[in-house]
């Protein structure tokens, strides 16, 4: 699994302090996740939304790295900078989209990995890719980019084109792709969960509509 692994996530520590620079090293290599699930007219706006996310934290971070150093301290020092204006802005805000898209690839990840799938079409992925939808997005999208979500699950590439395009094109057996994403997930999902308690913590998570 080429494209997941070739940047790991540090293990979450155990006072769940994660810190910036190497959690937006990591990430910034999952943005092309979204070229292999096709469909531009859809996934090319999430991965620039995913890139644009990563380049505002990272911006605030070089800014003053000793101050930055831990996405806790973003979110603690914008609240004191920014006041009622916060969390609506900043690096907050970008986080705070941020960590939807990588719910969204890491859920329809975990749905292959555990064998979700349509009985009559086994190798489609739209069943795991609706369930990734209306877990870590559909809320937060108004009526039009609904349908535009949902139309494009008929375009998405087959189960075994995905695995291939993870793989940056190499021909690997369904089994050894499944386990590196199984990899994958046990690396990023503590870190990711970690993320949204701290949001739901500091009272950060928004609700509104994009």
């Amino acid at each position: 699994m080429a494209l997941l692994l070739e940047h790991e996530f540090k293990p979450l520590p155990a006072d769940k302090q994660i810190e910036t620079l190497p959690f937006l090293e990591a990430v910034a290599h999952l943005p092309p996740f979204f070229d292999c699930l096709g469909t531009p007219i859809v996934y090319s706006p999430v991965k620039a939304d995913l890139t644009g996310n990563i380049k505002k934290i990272r911006a605030v971070y070089d800014s003053n790295p000793a101050k930055f150093r831990t996405l806790q301290n973003i979110l603690e020092v914008e609240k004191e900078l920014h006041g009622s204006a916060w969390p609506k802005t900043g690096a907050t805000l970008a986080l705070m989209w941020l960590k939807r898209g990588l719910k969204f690839i890491l859920v329809l990840l975990q749905s292959i990995s555990d064998g979700e799938r349509d009985e009559e079409h086994p190798n489609l992925i739209r069943v795991n890719a609706m369930k990734a939808y209306e877990i870590a997005l559909k809320k937060y999208h108004g009526w039009m980019l609904q349908k535009l979500f949902t139309g494009s699950v008929y375009a998405l590439p087959y189960k075994s084109d995905l695995l291939k395009a993870l793989e940056k094109g190499k021909e690997v057996k369904e089994e050894e792709s499944i386990e590196k994403i199984h990899q994958f997930l046990t690396r990023v999902t503590p870190v990711l969960d970690a993320i949204y308690e701290m949001y739901t913590k500091m009272n950060a998570e928004l609700s509104y509509k994009a």
